[in-house]
């Protein structure tokens, strides 16, 4: 084969093998899935604060009792202003598995663990991280204190949250039986001076009659 043979071969083989490169097809797809729209639960929620940390639970049901690790990743305290509650919500690295769901109340109470500046242990009387609620005895350690302190604020800052809002209902409920009494009591008003006011009609028909009696009975007319 001449060097011309072999260049007009190679040039066609490039030409196909480009001409392969730029074919893309397209292909419609046979069945049209509707988009599903991913709901994590905290739309309606703020976060008041979102750390990384490192979660424990105390376990008793094992001899020694003693700490086990739940799990890495951000942690979480979300406040829900129309329902008023607040909550710690953690979710495990990677798999995004929750490791930590309870509400916060205003009893809870954040307690140094082994006097340690960057961790905190307290006791929850419902979890909610295996769906089925229990009570847990968690620690949380941060990676530095300041990251420890931010918490320990916002975990503050949530219980002020509810109480005030508490504090907020209690007495629009008490200024709502208020009116309520109220309201009776001017119903009870409307309803004698509705009484009075037939009495008075029904004497003065009483008074009509009695004047026609009379008159009937001396022979007047009109």
């Amino acid at each position: 084969m001449t060097d011309i043979s072999v260049e007009v071969q190679n040039n066609k083989d490039h030409k196909d093998d480009v001409e392969n490169e730029e074919h893309d097809p397209y292909f419609e797809p046979i069945i049209h899935l509707p988009e599903v729209h991913i709901y994590s639960m905290e739309e309606d929620e703020e976060d008041l604060v979102k750390l990384r940390a490192k979660l424990y639970r105390y376990d008793k049901t094992e001899e020694p009792h003693q700490w086990k690790e739940r799990g890495t990743g951000e942690i979480k305290i979300l406040c829900h202003l129309k329902q008023n509650t607040a909550r710690v919500l953690m979710r495990r690295d990677r798999t995004w598995k929750i490791c930590a769901n309870h509400y916060i109340t205003p009893a809870m109470e954040l307690k140094p663990n082994c006097d340690s500046d960057r961790a905190w242990i307290w006791s929850v009387p419902a979890d909610f991280a295996d769906e089925v609620p229990k009570p847990e005895l968690l620690a949380v350690r941060f990676s530095n204190a300041e990251n420890a302190k931010l918490f320990k604020d916002a975990f503050e800052e949530a219980q002020r949250i509810l109480e005030q809002n508490r504090n907020v209902t209690g007495e629009q409920a008490t200024s709502d039986e208020s009116g309520d009494e109220d309201g009776e009591s001017d119903k009870d008003d409307d309803e004698q001076d509705s009484e009075n006011s037939e009495s008075k009609v029904e004497k003065e028909v009483i008074e009509k009659l009695r004047e026609l009696e009379v008159d009937g009975a001396t022979g007047k007319t009109g």
